[in-house]
C-alpha cells in the first residue's frame, strides 16, 4: 500500500540531538578528545573576556566550529555558518541545540584578534600533544623535521619595489653581504610573503614557509613554526623547534630531507646529543657533514621510512584543511591557523589509534 505524502511542521522533537548521531561516528571520539583538551584552556578563556556587557559567542563553540571547517574541507567561514544552520551533525559537534540561533559569519572576524592574542591555538595544540603523551602514543627519542610552502593571499602584481633608497652593499640579508631582491622588493598586500620557488621547474609565487616536527612512533605532529621562505630559515626553524622539544623529550635521531644536510643543522642536532639522519650527496660533489657509516645502519633506513609520516600531514593540510593557500595575511595569523590545523590532524590520528586499540 502506498503511503500518503503529508508534511506538517513539528512543534516538538521527541529525542535529543545527541541521539541522532550514531554511537560509532568518528566525530564522537574527536569531540571527546577536543573537550578534554579545552578544559586546560578554561582559565585563559576567563581572562580573555570582560565580566560586564552582553555575552559573546562561547569561545569553545567557535574553536569547535573552526575544527569542523578543517575536518570537512569547508572553503569559507560563511559556508561553515550556512552548514551549521541545517546540518545536525555540525550543530551537535559545535554544541548547539536544534533551536539555537547560529551566529553571523562576521563573528569569526571580530573574535579572531581575541583568540590570536590569547594564543588559543598554541595552547590547544599543546593540550592535544599532552593528551597523546598521556596515552603513550608519542616517541620521545625519534623525530622528523620538514617544511612546506603555503601560498600567500596576495597577487604577484603586489610584489613591487619598496619606497626609499636601496640598502647599501654589505648591509643586505645575504650571507655574503650582497643586497637581495627581498631587501628592495616586497608585497604591498602581504609584507611577510616572499617571492619564492621550490625548484627550477616551478614558477615564482608569493609564499610563506611552514615547518613541523613529527614523532616517529605514530606520525603525530609535536611542534610547528612559520617563517620566511629560504633554505637557511627552514634549517633554523627546525633547530629551534627541536630545542623547544627538549623540555620533555630526549632526542636520539632527527630525520630530514637533503635540504637539511648542511653544517649548521647537523652540528646543532649533534650538540643536542642526537644524530641527524639526512640523505647523502653524491660522493665528491659536496662535503658530507655526517659519518658515512651512518647510511649502512638499519636505524637510518628506519628513520627515512618513518619520515614519510610528515609528508602525510602536509598532504592532509593542503587537501583536506584547505591550507594550500592561506586565507589570511601575515605570519601571525598563518601561524595560528597552521597550529590549529596540526591540532585537528592530531585529533583525528589519536581518535583512530585509540579506536583501533
Amino acid at each position: 500500500m502506498r503511503g500518503d505524502e503529508r508534511f506538517q511542521e513539528e512543534m516538538f522533537s521527541y529525542g535529543s540531538l545527541s541521539q541522532r548521531v550514531p554511537l560509532d561516528h568518528p566525530l564522537r571520539r574527536v569531540r571527546a578528545l577536543a573537550d578534554e583538551a579545552m578544559v586546560v584552556l578554561e582559565p585563559g578563556f576567563e581572562q580573555m573576556y570582560s565580566k560586564m556587557g552582553r555575552p559573546s559567542v562561547p569561545p569553545e563553540q567557535m574553536l569547535r566550529a573552526l575544527l569542523l571547517q578543517m575536518l570537512y574541507s569547508v572553503r569559507s567561514e560563511r559556508m561553515l555558518v550556512e552548514q551549521m544552520e541545517y546540518n545536525l551533525l555540525f550543530r551537535w559537534f559545535v554544541g548547539l541545540s536544534m533551536s539555537d540561533r547560529v551566529w553571523d559569519a562576521t563573528s569569526f572576524s571580530k573574535n579572531r584578534e581575541r583568540l590570536l592574542a590569547g594564543e588559543v591555538a598554541q595552547e590547544f595544540f599543546a593540550a592535544v600533544v599532552a593528551a597523546a603523551k598521556k596515552l603513550r602514543l608519542l616517541s620521545d627519542e625519534h623525530f622528523t623535521v620538514d617544511g612546506t610552502l603555503i601560498e600567500a593571499w596576495a597577487s604577484e602584481k603586489s610584489y613591487q619595489q619598496k619606497p626609499g633608497p636601496p640598502p647599501a652593499k654589505g648591509k643586505g640579508s645575504g650571507s655574503g653581504g650582497e643586497v637581495l631582491k627581498s631587501d628592495t622588493h616586497g608585497s604591498t598586500t602581504d609584507p611577510d610573503a616572499r617571492m619564492y620557488r621550490k625548484g627550477l621547474k616551478t614558477g615564482w609565487k608569493l609564499q610563506h614557509m611552514a615547518h613541523a616536527v613529527s614523532e616517529n612512533e605514530h606520525g603525530l605532529v609535536v611542534a610547528t613554526s612559520v617563517s620566511h621562505c629560504s633554505p637557511k630559515a627552514e634549517r633554523q626553524a627546525g633547530i629551534a623547534m627541536m630545542r623547544r622539544l627538549r623540555k620533555w623529550a630526549r632526542p636520539k635521531t632527527v630525520a630530514a630531507d637533503k635540504g637539511y644536510h648542511e653544517q649548521d643543522f647537523v652540528e646543532a642536532i649533534e650538540q643536542m646529543g642526537a644524530e641527524a639522519h639526512v640523505p647523502p650527496y653524491p660522493q665528491g660533489r659536496r662535503r658530507c657533514w655526517v659519518d658515512r657509516s651512518l647510511y649502512e645502519r638499519p636505524a637510518y633506513a628506519l628513520s627515512q621510512k618513518k619520515r614519510k609520516w610528515i609528508e602525510r600531514f602536509f598532504g592532509w593540510l593542503k587537501n583536506t584543511a584547505h591550507l594550500r593557500k592561506t586565507r589570511h595575511r601575515g605570519h601571525r595569523k598563518l601561524d595560528w591557523n597552521f597550529t590549529l590545523a596540526a591540532a585537528a590532524y592530531n585529533l583525528v590520528r589519536i581518535a583512530n589509534l585509540t579506536a583501533a586499540s
